[in-house]
């Protein structure tokens, strides 16, 4: 089994960000400032009113809800697995 590349221009941040959206299981510590970051490394962030984030990946659009504490839920780990999966990323 071989794993999609990993795009060049992404630093070693953003490689550990990927590296944790991608662990088994769910990891509960992922930092909001750094998925931000990720996401605005590989595709298009927009920030809306009320805490809505519009982001686009390739063909993949998802609007995502800023989590208050600072830290992603597993059900928003799961839909950023889902959204960077479909743009041809994953684990290392």
């Amino acid at each position: 089994m071989t794993s999609p590349p990993q795009p060049e221009h992404l630093n070693n941040r953003h490689r550990d960000t990927l590296q944790q959206i991608f662990r088994h299981p769910v990891s509960h510590n992922i930092e909001w400032r750094a998925v931000l970051s990720l996401l605005e490394a590989v595709g298009t962030v927009t920030v809306r009113h009320g805490g809505k984030v519009d982001v686009t990946i390739g063909s993949q659009r998802e609007f995502l809800d800023a989590p208050a504490e600072g830290t992603v839920d597993a059900q928003m780990v799961m839909d950023l697995r889902r959204m960077l999966s479909s743009a041809g990323y994953g684990p290392a």
